[in-house]
């Protein structure tokens, strides 16, 4: 067990902040699956969310190097924030320029599994309260859209995927073969852009 795992998070602040320069690396590691975890539940069709970890990963740098310990946040919210903020405006950036990998996207998380913070919209995304609602709306109904395609099978390797488990972790646990996720993730991901083309 390492020194840093008995300290809260604040107090690793201050000790960065001291000149102990190894905490920096500990929190990057500590909060790495945070990041996953929201990076997956923001979707891409035909895109990677690869592009969106590293995102958040810039998120959770800037959270370490910005947070304040004397601030009434915690650490944790404060983290959750910078990552939300950094992958949503690189969609948002992504959008402006028209690309299409980033510019179709959904969050999947179901929001009695997620983090109550991981559904909220970012201001610069919705305008208005209106703008809030139909969004909603049209993701609980494009959420019933995607059940009725998808198998039983693949409704779970869904819920495991954005829960941040590997195509292997996914196959083990389901008894099947690491390419027999790959194809199940493919035929989700067409089943999604065809619900989101009707």
């Amino acid at each position: 067990m390492s020194e840093y795992d008995k300290m809260s998070d604040e107090d690793l602040i201050r000790s960065l902040r001291n000149g102990d320069q190894g905490v920096s690396d500990y929190l990057m590691e500590k909060y790495k699956g945070m990041v996953r975890q929201k990076a997956r539940a923001v979707f891409l069709i035909g895109g990677d969310t690869d592009d969106l970890i590293q995102e958040g990963m810039i998120g959770l740098f800037k959270a370490v190097r910005d947070y304040q310990p004397d601030r009434e946040a915690s650490f944790l919210t404060f983290a959750r924030m910078c990552v939300e903020r950094q992958i949503y405006t690189a969609i948002h950036s992504s959008n402006r320029q028209k690309n299409m990998p980033l510019n179709s996207y959904v969050s999947l998380s179901d929001e009695t599994d997620a983090p109550e913070d991981l559904m909220k919209v970012p201001e610069f995304i919705m305008d208005n309260p209106e703008s809030i609602v139909i969004s909603q709306e049209n993701e609980r109904q494009l959420r019933e859209s995607i059940n009725q395609r998808l198998s039983k099978m693949e409704i779970r390797v869904l819920e495991l995927y954005l829960k941040g488990e590997s195509y292997v972790r996914i196959g083990a646990i389901l008894n099947k073969p690491p390419k027999a996720i790959d194809n199940a993730l493919q035929r989700i991901r067409k089943k999604i852009k065809e619900s989101m083309e009707e």
